[in-house]
Formats: C-alpha cells, structure tokens, sequence
C-alpha cells in the first residue's frame, strides 16, 4: 500500500514545467543576443572555455534534483503491516430509500442526492465507528457490509442509483430486518439504524420489524424525505427531462412524504423521527445523539503502520544537486582539448 504523507507538496512539482519554460526563453534569448554580436563559430573560437553542453547539463541536474526533492518533501510512504488495530466505537447501518419516487425534487437536486450528500458529510463525522449502507426499494440489499473504512464507505455511496434495485416498491420493513441481522456479533457496542425515505408505497410490516430490533438493543431511527404536498418525479434522457412519470392509466405519478408511517416506525424502534428539507436533512441531529452513545472496543484489519521513503529521494536530490554545483559552466583548462560531454567539429 501506497501513499504520501504530506500530499500538499506534490503541488510545488508544477515549478518543474514553469522552469523548463523559463530555460527554453533564456535559450532563446542567448543565442538572440550571441548573433548580435557575430557569428557564433567566431565567437566560440574566441572564447576557449565556452561549452555548450556544460549548461544544458547544469540546468537538468539542477532540474532533476529539485524534482526528486520536492517528492521527499511530500514523504512516500509503503504501508507494510496487516494488523488488527484495537479501536472505540458504535456501529451504525443506514437504510436509504432508491425506489423511483426519491428522484422527485421537492428536495434540491432530487431526494435521492440530497439523501447521499446528507450521509457523506455524516461520513465526516465519524471517528472510529462502524458504518454500513442497505439499499432497498421493493427488496433490500447490502450495498456495503459494516466496515470502519470511511474512505470506502464513500466510495460505495457515489455509486448508488435508482436502478441499483431491479424490483420496485418501499420494503421498509425488509431493510430494518436485513440491517438488524448484518451487526457484529457478540458485542456490546450501541447498534443503532437510521432509515431514509419517503415512506410511499409502503407494503411491508416494518413497524413490527422495528420492535423487534429494539428488543435485540438496536435503535430504529427515522428522516422522512420528501414534502406531504406531493409532487410529481421527473423522466430524464441524457441529460434532458423528457417530463413526469406517469402509471399505466397514462396520469402523473405524484409521489408524497408518509410522515405518519415514519414516525410510527421510529416510535416503535425507540429512536427518534426527523424530517428533512432544504436547509436540513436531520443526520446532524441524529448524530449528536448517536455521540453520546456507549462505545466498544473491537479489533479491525488493515494497514496500519508506515514506513518513510522520503530519505532515498532527498539522498538522490543532494547527490544531484551537489554534481550541479561542482559542475562548471565553463571548461576548466586542464581539459580544455577534452571533450567529455560534446562531440568536437
């Protein structure tokens, strides 16, 4: 496993193209003024110690070294032990909604986007907790099992979609009982769910499913996503809305948010109910009471101790830099009828 510790100096090897753009105006500008002055022949000829080559190998020392430098700066490092890391913390797995009314943008894109944005940033907030994300429409799914790799976690997340769930539908009650039987075994961490949906089309028993996590010590909690208004889900084609989702009877689907439903669920899993709008989604909320819970400490697989590599790209910069600075610009008179680095007309 490959990184760098201090990424941000990668950022300065953009001074590598700006000083090669910078040597190729002072070319120009040399060999501008040399044929002022004359033919360059003649004026070689009149200058004994001149050398071509000698600068041009000066500056891609010089150029070379610094490039080698700056990478030792940002620190590569090689990850070289796989071990298990004792860490603190509670489990979380959230059930997002993808059935097709979560495309309805009541909610800024859509509900589905801002549902995703909304668990990014909860992502963020993490510390050494586990997480892990079931998606469901009219069936359920493990997208992600229940991992402390935030990083992955966010990788998952980005991939998810309507059409990740073939069957349509809203089987809350599916999600709840895959989400209670995917926690780790045999610990005493606070378990804790959070669903979020629109609660349209709801067709299973989830409010009997929600009590019956509580009675194995994990909270069921709630967002309703979406407005109770109602609003119609748009059809888009590359990038174009075609216009409104429509049933077989050919009139518009309008999609609203079953508060009712949801806060039922959240009051028999003995978690709390939020709603989300624009301004808010309720994750934050929800997170701050999830903090206060009782931590455990697990162990967890993964690379964990780094070793430095910045020490042979600094040796290998100063070997260069120190030839640049020894090296002449002119050639020294003991080999001025040697010719080591051009080839003699």
């Amino acid at each position: 496993m490959f990184r760098f510790a201090n990424e941000i100096w990668l950022y300065a090897l953009l001074i590598i193209p700006a000083l090669l753009l910078l040597y190729w105006f002072n070319a120009r500008w040399r060999k501008k003024v040399l044929n002022q002055l004359g033919d360059i022949n003649i004026l070689e000829n009149l200058i004994p110690n001149f050398s071509k080559i000698l600068p041009r190998w000066k500056r891609f020392l010089f150029t070379l070294g610094l490039s080698f430098l700056l990478i030792g700066m940002a620190n590569p490092q090689i990850g070289t032990k796989y071990e298990e890391v004792k860490r603190e913390g509670f489990e979380l797995m959230i059930c997002l909604d993808v059935s097709n009314s979560m495309l309805a943008e009541d909610l800024t894109p859509n509900r589905l986007e801002r549902a995703k944005q909304a668990i990014s940033r909860l992502i963020d907030r993490l510390k050494n907790d586990k997480i892990g994300v079931i998606v469901f429409a009219g069936d359920a799914y493990i997208q992600l099992p229940m991992t402390v790799d935030h990083s992955a976690a966010k990788l998952f997340l980005r991939s998810i979609d309507t059409d990740i769930v073939p069957t349509q539908g809203t089987a809350i009650g599916k999600a709840i009982e895959l989400a209670t039987t995917s926690f780790s075994a045999n610990t005493k961490a606070n378990k804790s769910i959070i669903v979020i949906t629109d609660g349209e089309n709801h067709e299973d028993n989830a409010i009997e499913l929600a009590t019956a996590a509580t009675e194995q010590g994990i909270k069921v909690h709630t967002i309703g996503i979406g407005s109770t208004d109602g609003t119609p889900i748009p059809v888009y084609k590359r990038g174009q809305m075609l216009g409104y989702r429509k049933d077989r009877e050919g009139n518009t689907v309008v999609t609203k948010l079953n508060e009712t439903m949801l806060q039922q669920i959240a009051a028999a899993g003995e978690g709390t109910y939020v709603r989300a709008n624009n301004s808010r989604t309720g994750l934050n909320a929800l997170m701050d009471e999830l903090e206060g819970m009782q931590r455990e400490e697990f162990g967890s697989k993964m690379f964990t101790s780094y070793e430095d590599r910045f020490q042979y790209f600094v040796a290998v910069a100063l070997i260069l830099l120190i030839i640049e600075v020894l090296l002449p610009s002119r050639k020294l008179k003991i080999f001025r009828n040697v010719s080591l680095f051009e080839v003699k007309k």
